[in-house]
């Protein structure tokens, strides 16, 4: 016959285990989250590049980074027209930090518009191209990649860009949603 001593006993004993499997998972959640702890900041760093890197690009006067002969048309009006820049961040140096305050150079490509009111995308003065970012001045230095009468444009890339970054920069731009985002805030900025 079953005492109601035992019974308890082995409902305490079986409210221990409960215990000790919540408390060892619960262990293994903390391991595993202060573990992905380092790993998740390059996200985030990665997200503050853009951000900076996009920010820097539109409040640059144009000719900053105006290249391959584009030039920005003169505006009748007092104001200056938006420029609205959607870019990519193929890497930065060095490669191992995690704060963006230590990051030094970043190497990205960029595509602006300049959004002039009713001016649709497809006429819009662009400028786009591999950039070159240094970080470690206030406001980040903007240096994009040009080809000159001695120099065509692959070759000055290679010199500008480390080998890991050089076939990205030859054949990639913005990613879709980053596209979309952009033409999104240049029709904003255009009134369109």
């Amino acid at each position: 016959m079953t005492t109601r001593e035992s019974f308890a006993g082995w409902y305490r004993n079986r409210f221990v285990w409960v215990a000790v499997i919540l408390l060892v998972v619960s262990a293994g959640t903390v391991v595993l989250l202060n573990r992905a702890g380092p790993e998740a900041e390059p996200a985030d760093l990665h997200g503050q590049i853009v951000a900076r890197m996009r920010t820097t690009l539109e409040r640059a006067d144009p000719g900053q980074h105006n290249h391959a002969g584009h030039a920005v048309q003169q505006v009748t009006t007092e104001e200056k027209p938006a420029v609205i820049c959607g870019v990519r961040v193929y890497g930065y140096e060095p490669a191992e930090v995690t704060a963006l305050a230590d990051v030094q150079t970043v190497y990205g490509f960029h595509l602006c518009g300049v959004a002039e009111q009713k001016r649709p995308w497809d006429v819009a003065v662009k400028l786009a191209g591999p950039v070159i970012m240094d970080m470690s001045s206030d406001p980040p230095g903007i240096q994009v990649v040009e080809a000159t009468a001695d120099v065509m444009f692959t070759d000055r890339l290679r010199e500008m860009f480390p080998d890991k970054y050089e076939q990205l920069a030859l054949k990639e731009a913005l990613t879709a949603s980053e596209m979309a985002d952009q033409r999104r805030r240049y029709d904003a900025a255009a009134g369109l």
